[in-house]
């Protein structure tokens, strides 16, 4: 019987903290998603294009040096 006083115990815990927290709009989410996406686009990019200019590199070293890829 001792779990199941501390099982309700812990349940009523949980619903009061839940009631403090303070939920974000539904404006809100859609902001910080657009954020979110338009911020991982960018950074795809960019690392993209580090890596091609990377390999350009790597490729101008290899034909400097004779080496085959």
């Amino acid at each position: 019987m001792n779990r199941w006083n501390r099982l309700k115990t812990f349940l009523a815990e949980v619903l009061v903290e839940t009631k403090k927290v303070t939920w974000p709009t539904k404006s809100e989410v859609i902001n910080t998603t657009t954020v979110v996406v338009i911020a991982s686009f960018i950074f795809g990019i960019y690392l993209y294009l580090c890596d091609l200019v990377f390999l350009l590199l790597r490729n101008q070293l290899f034909e400097v040096f004779g080496v085959f890829s």
